[in-house]
């Protein structure tokens, strides 16, 4: 199984710090976020990674290499001097990642979610993670009814960055500028989304503040 680990993006909320470093490399405990990333990947027996590139794309390209050093085999989606936002991404991606379902992660989230062997159910084309609200969002993204994402229902959870997901999710696709969200609200409405509420340890490390905090909780379990 492959993987892609998202880390074109600007870093916007993380200015001034992602002006000279891109996102990916801000580090948490003494180590870049994506290096949390890959060895969760690794820890899985995930070993074929997927990076896609863009804001200050050749500083990742310089830190990580071809990931030997991670013991992962690391191919490089290099998109030029704009992101072409998560699901253009993934589509001029998918050369990269073979016909099989893959792994998604977002670069900026902190979690020990252990990427079990899922498999894809039926005719679905995604398994979304979801997990609970964090403090600094008022409403989630998508609801569960059991193993079924919706999109309206009474509890509502946050999308956690993390999915399985069937090359087929984006056929038809051109590797352009597009947001991830209406393809997800197109196959939600098909019924062809599974996914599970995940209750173990998620952050996400998108502004100043809660990198601070989360740094400092890491480096104090050592």
């Amino acid at each position: 199984m492959r993987a892609m680990i998202l880390a074109a993006g600007r870093g916007e909320r993380l200015r001034p710090l992602t002006d000279s470093l891109p996102k990916a490399l801000v580090e948490v405990g003494g180590k870049p976020l994506i290096v949390h990333a890959i060895e969760r990947l690794r820890a899985a027996g995930i070993r074929e990674l997927v990076v896609n590139l863009a804001w200050l794309g050749g500083l990742i390209r310089e830190r990580l290499g071809d990931g030997g050093a991670y013991d992962v085999a690391i191919t490089y989606s290099d998109e030029g001097d704009t992101a072409l936002e998560t699901a253009g991404g993934i589509v001029k991606a998918l050369p990269l990642l073979g016909e099989d379902p893959f792994w998604v992660v977002n670069a900026d989230v902190l979690c020990d979610y252990p990427f079990p062997a899922v498999t894809l159910p039926g005719d679905d084309l995604a398994h979304l993670v979801l997990v609970d609200n964090p403090d600094h969002k008022d409403t989630g993204d998508f609801v569960l009814e059991g193993n079924r994402v919706r999109e309206d229902g009474e509890t509502s959870l946050t999308y956690a960055g993390i999915g399985l997901y069937h090359p087929g999710f984006f056929a038809g696709e051109a590797a352009e500028r597009k947001p991830l969200l209406p393809l997800l609200q197109k196959w939600i409405a098909a019924d062809r989304l599974s996914g599970e509420h995940y209750k173990g340890e998620w952050h996400d490390i998108g502004t100043p503040e809660r990198l601070k905090e989360w740094d400092a909780a890491w480096r104090s379990r050592w």
